[in-house]
Order: C-alpha cells, then sequence, then structure tokens
C-alpha cells in the first residue's frame, strides 16, 4: 500500500509542516531540509555522528575551513588571520587568532560580551583528553602527537583532570596566539583542524554552568545559534545576532562557480535567517516532503525514487518544469561492512576465522546492490581509500570489489566449514552452529539491504540472523564491541586519505576502529603515513594498507557512492562539499519566487 503524503507523514509521528508560501509571506528567509538519521547531541567533544556535526559546524568555528566553491578543495583562515607559521620539521605550529571575535549571548556569561581568546581553543582541544567527557574522539585528537597531552590524560585516569596547569605541547602564548609542539612531523596538522565541527572553540564558562546538559546548550562563535531542539524530531537553528562581519568570498573561477558567486560574492553571511531540520528516517515521507514543497532541500535522493527523479540520469520533465535543480557528485565517500574482530564467530586471525570473513565478502552480490537498491548511483569499492582523497588509486582493483560465490563456497570447504545441519546450512569447524547476526535498522531502505544479506548468506549456506534497533542505539552497541557486523557510510572530513585507515587502526578499537581490529604490522604502517609529506613514499604506504585490509578483511568496503542532492528554485548557493559539513551560511533564498511557490 502505498500513502499518500499526508498518511506517510502522519506515519512518522513527524507534524506536518508549514508550506514554503506561507514561510514566504513571513518576509524572513527560512532554509527547511531533512535529516536521513536523528542527531546524538551537540557537544563537540562527544559526537561523531555526521547528523550531529552538521549542526555543530553552524554553530562553533575552527581556526580554518574552507572556500565555498572551489574545487578542489581549498582551505582558507577563519579564526585564524592566517596559515600556520611551521617549524622546519612540521613539529611547532604557530596560530595567530583573529581579534574581536565574541561568543553569542548567554546567561553563562553573566550579561557580558565574551571575547574568544587563545586559551579558549587550549580548553576545547582538553576537554577532549579528559576522561569525564567520554570523547569518541579523544583518538583522534591524541594522534595529533600533542607533547603531554596523552599523559596528562593519563594522570587523570584516577583523579580529576587538570585543566589550569600549563602545558608544553598546547599554549596560548599570548591573547591571540596559539602554539602547537608536538612529537612528530604532522604536515597535514592544518587539514584536522579545519573540521569547525569538532574543534570549534568552546567556553569554559558554558560547560562550567550547564555541566552533563552541555550537549543541549552549544555556545559558539559561529553565524548561527540553537534555538530549538526536540531530541530526534526538530532542530532549529536561528541567526547569531552577534556574529561579526564575515562576506561571502571564493577564488573558484570555474562556470558554475562564477555563476553562484555573481550572486553571493561580497555579500555579508549569513543571508537566511532560521534553519529548520526535521529527522525523517522513512525515505517515502522524506521524498514527499520535499516534492511537496514542505523542505526547500533534499539530501541524497532515496535510492527508491532515483529513477522517478532521474529517469536516463536527467531531471524528471514534471521537476524540471518546477524549475528544480539536481546537483550531482562521486562523493569522497563509502559504504562498508564491519566484522567484529573480538566477536568469538566471525573475530580472530586464525586463518579459518579469515577464511569466514574472506568468504562473506566475496559472497556479497555489489552490483545487484547497486542496480536494484541504490538504482545505479554507485561504483563497486576496491579498497577502503576514498575517492578525491590522498592515497585514493583508480586503477586499484583486488578481491575486495570481486562478486564469486563459488570460490566462497571453495573457501568455506576447504577450512572446514563443510558440515551442514538438518537444514543445510554450515556448521563451524568444532561443529557448532554458524549463525551471523547483522545489525540493522527499522526502516524500508535498511530491508532492501536485509534482503540482499539473507539471500547472499543463505547462498552460501550461512544462517543469518537480523538484529534491530535504531542507529544511535546501535553505535553505541557498535563501539562497545557488541554487534557482529554492521554495515555502514563514511564521509571523508578532511582532504587526507588517512582518514579511513584509522578505520582499522588498533588505538582507534572501539572509537573510530569499530572492527576492533589489531594488526601491529598495519598500525606502525599508519603512524609512519601520519609522518610523511605526500609522495610516492606514503603512496607505497596507502597500497600496502589496501592490500592488508583484503588480506584480513576486517571490513568489507562496499561502493563509493553518487550523490543526488535537489533543491527548490528558490535556494540559491549551493554546491555539495567534499570535506566539510557547514552550508547553511553559503546559502540564500529568492523569497520572491518562493512566494510564487
Amino acid at each position: 500500500m502505498t500513502l499518500n503524503r499526508r498518511e506517510a507523514l502522519a506515519a512518522t509521528g513527524l507534524p506536518l509542516l508549514a508550506s514554503a508560501r506561507a514561510h514566504a509571506n513571513t518576509g524572513r528567509k527560512v532554509f527547511r531540509m531533512a535529516f536521513q538519521i536523528a542527531e546524538t547531541g551537540f557537544d563537540p567533544a562527544r559526537i561523531s555522528d555526521i547528523y550531529s556535526r552538521i549542526v555543530t559546524s553552524h554553530i562553533f568555528e575552527g581556526l580554518y575551513g574552507y572556500d565555498p566553491l572551489a574545487r578542489p578543495a581549498r582551505l582558507v583562515p577563519r579564526i585564524a588571520t592566517a596559515m600556520p607559521e611551521v617549524n622546519a620539521d612540521f613539529t611547532v605550529h604557530t596560530i595567530r587568532i583573529r581579534p574581536g571575535v565574541f561568543f553569542q549571548d548567554d546567561p553563562a556569561f553573566g550579561g557580558q560580551r565574551r571575547e574568544l581568546v587563545a586559551q579558549d581553543f587550549v580548553y576545547s582541544l582538553l576537554r577532549f583528553a579528559d576522561p569525564k567527557t567520554v570523547s569518541p574522539m579523544w583518538p583522534t585528537v591524541d594522534e595529533m602527537g600533542i607533547v603531554g597531552l596523552s599523559e596528562r590524560r593519563a594522570q587523570a585516569s584516577s583523579g580529576r583532570f587538570d585543566y589550569d596547569r600549563p602545558l608544553e605541547g598546547l599554549r596560548a602564548i599570548d591573547k591571540h596566539t596559539l602554539q602547537f609542539r608536538l612529537q612528530a612531523p604532522r604536515p597535514r596538522l592544518v587539514e584536522v583542524l579545519a573540521q569547525s565541527d569538532l574543534f570549534g572553540a568552546v567556553a569554559r564558562e558554558v560547560v562550567d554552568e550547564y555541566g552533563d546538559d552541555i550537549p543541549g546548550h552549544p555556545v559558539g562563535t559561529g553565524p548561527y545559534r540553537l534555538a530549538q531542539w526536540r531530541r530526534s524530531s526538530f532542530i532549529a537553528l536561528e541567526r547569531n545576532p552577534s556574529y561579526r562581519e564575515v562576506f561571502y568570498e571564493t577564488a573558484a573561477t570555474d562556470p558554475e562557480a562564477l555563476k553562484i558567486a555573481a550572486h553571493m560574492k561580497g555579500k555579508r553571511l549569513p543571508l537566511i535567517d532560521r534553519v529548520e531540520i526535521s529527522p525523517i528516517e522513512e525515505s517515502q515521507p522524506r521524498w514527499l516532503s520535499f516534492l511537496n514543497k514542505e523542505h526547500d532541500f533534499i539530501e541524497r535522493i532515496p535510492p527508491e525514487f532515483v529513477n522517478v527523479a532521474l529517469p536516463g540520469g536527467q531531471v524528471a520533465p514534471n521537476l524540471a518544469k518546477q524549475g528544480i535543480q539536481l546537483f550531482r557528485l562521486p562523493a569522497a565517500d563509502c559504504t562498508f561492512t564491519f566484522f567484529n574482530m573480538d566477536d568469538p564467530q566471525l573475530g580472530g586471525m586464525e586463518p579459518h576465522r579469515v577464511a569466514l570473513r574472506r568468504a562473506i565478502s566475496l559472497g556479497m552480490d555489489v552490483q545487484t546492490e547497486i542496480r536494484r537498491v541504490r538504482r545505479g548511483q554507485a561504483v563497486v569499492a576496491q579498497s577502503l581509500v576514498l575517492p578525491h582523497t590522498t592515497g585514493y588509486d583508480p586503477a586499484f582493483k583486488s578481491e575486495n570489489g570481486e562478486y564469486n560465490p563459488a570460490k566462497a563456497q571453495a573457501l568455506l570447504d576447504l577450512y572446514s566449514y563443510d558440515r551442514r545441519d538438518a537444514e543445510g546450512f554450515r556448521r563451524h569447524p568444532d561443529g557448532s552452529p554458524l549463525t551471523v547476526e547483522i545489525a540493522t535498522q527499522p526502516d524500508a531502505l535498511s530491508r532492501q539491504f536485509d534482503e540482499l544479506w539473507n539471500r547472499n548468506l543463505r547462498a552460501l549456506g550461512i544462517r543469518p540472523k537480523f538484529i534491530t534497533g535504531k542507529w544511535p542505539e546501535q553505535l553505541k552497541l557498535a563501539r562497545a564491541g557488541k554487534l557482529q557486523l554492521w554495515y555502514l557510510g563514511s564521509t571523508a572530513s578532511y582532504p587526507d586519505g588517512i582518514g579511513m585507515l584509522q578505520r582499522l587502526y588498533g588505538p582507534q578499537a572501539g572509537q573510530q576502529n569499530y572492527s576492533r581490529f589489531k594488526h601491529e604490522p598495519f598500525d606502525r604502517l599508519y603512524e609512519r603515513a601520519m609522518l610523511l609529506p605526500d609522495g610516492p613514499e606514503r603512496d607505497a604506504l596507502f597500497h600496502e594498507a589496501k592490500r592488508i585490509q583484503v588480506a584480513f578483511m576486517p571490513m568489507k568496503v562496499h561502493v563509493h557512492r553518487i550523490v543526488n542532492d535537489m533543491a527548490h528554485p528558490w535556494v540559491i548557493g549551493y554546491r555539495r562539499q567534499l570535506f566539510w559539513v557547514d552550508l547553511f551560511q553559503n546559502l540564500d533564498i529568492d523569497l520572491e519566487r518562493l512566494a510564487r511557490g
């Protein structure tokens, strides 16, 4: 049965949204969109999911950001006045920050304007190291190699974290100068610091004021402030009235960029007054909300509706007649299944366990996934390194991208998974039952992936069992090592391909490394790649990392997605970003066009 628009929205438990024309009549510029998955909170030190990070990237500001239109990506100073001053071996980075930048007004400041200073960045980075914060991104900060930071964390393991004692590796030299001293070279530190969603400054007074409630009280220096939040239901951002003078700038000169720049360049940001976000996990009501102009924009057209929206790869005539815009891009992302290396059935480095994971990988019909579920909007992945990032090689081919059920069956037989139970399902070599538990979510798109898992595993003689739960809860279980396997997506946060290698780095186990893969040769390779500048020697390390991933199969990388976003004709300035998530301040709304509907 197909639901109509009002029934579909009602089924989600969401309020029916105001029409585009009603918003136009207010005279305010309001941008509305849906998230595919609900957020988890807005404390930068406590989040890792993309949806929360989209919100925090507009409330907080990093030292650096990106030109909104430049392709390839171009880093630009944001809170910093210039690119870092770096010594010869990349171990000392000195950054000057802008004077006269203020946090948004908040009761935590006692009615006084609060200027952002270098010490705020010191405090914010220290919070990642504080065991009390329980930051999922601590390993990322630890990898910066800030002198003395990991020791400070260790000292706090049985007591209070000391925020006040000076730290050699992270200092405010003066009110507006920040300095990093690192244990080893970090040539690409600036790319890490450009993640404003994580490394924007948090004021200590705000954390002291709100304590454990800080995820619901984000206070930054960015263009927006959090105005409303109903957890997993509704998020509203309002223009920050105390935001300093920032004007739209770009150095891009390609035709698409010039068209946007003709409207945007030189205008004071932000141009949009309010942003409203509603998480809608089911594809049909999310698509219908966009078609019925209750949302101005849809990120990633749901695969079920690609053929309707883009027959033959072109915008459908009925949508083109309305002026609907298409933004199509091969994304810097992938989808992958992690195998829990600590799991007694799937984990371990014994040859028969490796063979089981490789057989499952070989038995996954990714071409059918692309054709039937993704409607052709993806390409088969050959490795874990993402397109558009360093280390990616389009000529690289491997078993990761191979579908060969006969080879998978032979591999299982060879490693003594040849005994079967009364129903024909395989047993472990020791004769115990073999059941693979697949974590999943209760939405229509996930059910399509579940059908593929069910068909592919049964074809290998493996009994599947599906463990259903909401995405945020599954994430907690994944980090705790309580899921056997789970199918996820990952998007690059910066141009360096090392970000995906983190997902197999031993010290990241339980954080970014959901597989809990621990392999000393891989860890040493990763650590060497962190230190080297880009070039042939580093490329060789990426090649070896890909080989290790395929050989031991702690994760199966499925596809690199082709992203199709759409916007109504009154949305101006959108261009899909590759490595960053802040976009609202770079958009405009044509109210006259909006009023015409």
